[in-house]
């Protein structure tokens, strides 16, 4: 354990790369289909109403979360403007940021600043999380409330003795979690406690946490707003979020979401790209350092939970999003450790990197290959942006050769902000065949003669559309 500090200069740099690499794109992307829109909706009913218990789409109850990530929205939405699309991103955008900056200190805590640093912009810069960064749903605010319970969590197991305010922190972020997206939080970190004790066939460690009083705090943070809807929904938020949203996802597959046990280690080149080749390269140091008692937890992190998330029957890519961090650290970690070199697992880390190269190939054309398919249009800038992103991850090969490891990380940070901002502020606000609702509710509000008068459609019925002509019209 470095015990190192990071220095504000370090924090406004991975403060500004990660605002980089999330912010194009952000406000001009349209409202999407279908859970970002029914997520504004439902907050842009709270504000109009003031009711924060409740929660509706339209006249519809929409009971399949807590009111914590609505509550977020509408907060941001009253602030900043109601009717733009942005403005209920923000949760979706600082939870991105505090996930990030909250990784990068427990690299450069107990790894060391450059190992550190690194795994926070891997995490920056991956996928999964650039595309939860731009929409207004649940997840990247969920990943912040789980990455600061693990931080606060690790600290605990590492640590011979931890202060109060650690342990109020690991409690509080378990009771935000709880109000965003349920026993997730619990999931996750329940999972990495189960693990570890057994491992160590220990458990006094716990006391840091503060058990006498640290499930107040939750308590207190959760259950007012849960006793609340409840009473006011005779219980029909529990039978519709917890038996049928929750548990049923796990049982069946939900609106065609499945895939068999292995589907998120199959995507998962593509889903943490370009931080995925490094996570591959760190496989052996991992198993080589499990005895060290940091690794040890990241590695309880993410193998338990990684394992339930393939076992629950609905998959789609981001539902491991909550494990990246400790993946990006482990990744940071090795990158700056000495390696064991072995001539078999060089070949097989060498076959590795041929289909990460072939990987950011797809992922660097896509912007261009999108308007070409879908527009018909052939846009310069886009193919420059994707020609410079392949070269830099071209480099980041190279570099990862010659060893040269913060240039590498730079690298791939670069690819990656060219591809994101390609995809995002070049190529989706270009897409109007598929953006049909923002052009129907502009024809519509043209045409419009009653103020009082209600929009139909058929078939199309979208929630972006409720959300761009008004949730009550």
């Amino acid at each position: 354990m470095s015990g190192a500090r990071h220095s504000w200069r370090e924090w406004l740099m991975l403060a500004l790369v990660s605002l980089a690499l999330f912010l194009p794109g952000f406000a001009s992307l349209p409202p999407t289909d279908r859970d970002e829109s029914r997520y504004v909706v439902t907050s842009h009913r709270m504000v109009d109403t003031g009711d924060i218990v409740d929660l509706r789409f339209q006249d519809q109850p929409r009971y399949l979360q807590p009111a914590g990530i609505y509550w977020a929205q509408a907060a941001s939405a009253s602030v900043f403007g109601r009717d733009a699309i942005w403005a209920y991103r923000i949760p979706s955008l600082l939870g991105a940021l505090f996930a990030v900056l909250m990784t990068g200190w427990l690299g450069v805590y107990f790894f060391g600043r450059r190992a550190g640093i690194a795994a926070a912009l891997l995490l920056a810069a991956c996928f999964s999380l650039n595309f939860e960064a731009r929409i207004a749903k649940i997840d990247a605010v969920l990943l912040a409330s789980i990455t600061a319970a693990q931080l606060a969590l690790m600290r605990a197991y590492v640590e011979p003795k931890v202060g109060r305010w650690t342990s109020a922190a690991f409690w509080a972020a378990l009771g935000v979690g709880l109000l965003v997206k349920g026993p997730l939080v619990i999931l996750v970190s329940g999972t990495t406690i189960a693990a570890l004790v057994i491992w160590d066939r220990k458990a006094r460690w716990l006391l840091n946490l503060r058990p006498q009083w640290g499930p107040l705090l939750t308590l207190a943070i959760a259950v007012p707003w849960f006793i609340a809807i409840g009473v006011i929904t005779d219980g029909a938020f529990y039978k519709r979020s917890l038996m049928r949203n929750f548990l049923g996802k796990v049982g069946t597959s939900e609106q065609g979401h499945k895939g068999p046990f292995g589907y998120h280690l199959a995507l998962f080149i593509a889903a943490m790209w370009p931080a995925s080749l490094l996570a591959l390269r760190a496989v052996g140091f991992a198993w080589r350092e499990r005895a060290t008692p940091a690794i040890r937890f990241l590695l309880c992190w993410l193998i338990p939970s990684w394992i339930v998330f393939e076992f629950v029957a609905t998959k789609l890519p981001h539902y491991v999003l909550p494990t990246y961090p400790a993946i990006a650290l482990i990744a940071g970690a090795a990158l700056f450790a000495p390696q064991v070199e072995s001539k078999t697992r060089g070949w097989v880390f060498a076959f590795v990197c041929l289909i990460w190269l072939a990987m950011s190939a797809v992922i660097a054309a896509l912007g261009p290959a999108i308007l070409m398919r879908e527009q018909h249009i052939t846009d310069p800038v886009s193919i420059v942006l994707a020609i410079a992103a392949f070269a830099a991850a071209c480099a980041a090969l190279y570099l990862l050769w010659r060893k040269r490891f913060p240039a590498l990380v730079g690298a791939m940070t670069l690819s990656a902000l060219l591809v994101w901002t390609n995809l995002f502020a070049v190529v989706a606000p270009q897409l109007s065949g598929v953006w049909l609702s923002p052009r129907i509710s502009a024809e519509a509000r043209a045409v419009a003669r009653c103020p009082n008068g209600r929009l139909i459609t058929t078939p199309y019925s979208e929630p972006s559309l409720v959300f761009l002509y008004g949730w009550n019209r």
